[in-house]
């Protein structure tokens, strides 16, 4: 299952797994980071609730899922992220088998390590973060760009008396 940053680039309302979403892996960071030879592709999400390799929901979810895609591309957004971490970072128990599993692999503990600032951010903030993809295919972060201060301007009241 692919791990990091991408968006939905297919709508496939006649999935084999009731609805899918087709999103755009191997990325460039993929690209960089994986087989040369074989990255991978075709990743979706999708309904059934059973993948090898996919991101399955159950049929309920999915319905959801790919309603809310149609109508933001209907309304013209045509970049819909989708973000994908290998755990809740926010959660204890999934930090601790994150740890176990990555005790041997460096390389994956400093690539979840990278997911995780965009995961806390996101979290803290509740804004995305901007995602981009360095040349060694390392995910780089930027905040998103304020929105202008609007200043206040005090009222005064006239007192009047009667």
């Amino acid at each position: 299952m692919p791990e990091g940053f991408y968006y939905i680039n297919d709508f496939n309302p006649n999935s084999s797994f009731h609805l899918s979403l087709g999103i755009n892996y191997p990325n460039y960071s993929d690209r960089m980071l994986s087989d040369q030879k074989k990255p991978g592709g075709d990743i979706y999400i999708h309904g059934s609730c059973l993948t090898i390799g996919c991101i399955p929901l159950t049929d309920e979810y999915i319905s959801e899922v790919y309603v809310m895609a149609v109508h933001a591309k209907n309304l013209g957004q045509d970049f819909i992220p989708v973000h994908v971490f290998p755990v809740r970072f926010n959660n204890a128990r999934s930090m601790d088998y994150l740890g176990s599993v990555s005790l041997t692999d460096n390389d994956a503990q400093k690539f979840w390590l990278n997911l995780k600032n965009a995961y806390d951010y996101f979290e803290k903030t509740r804004k995305m973060p901007v995602v981009m993809v360095n040349s060694q295919g390392k995910y780089v972060y930027t905040a998103p760009m304020r929105e202008p201060a609007v200043a206040h301007i005090p009222t005064t009241r006239t007192q009047t008396t009667n």
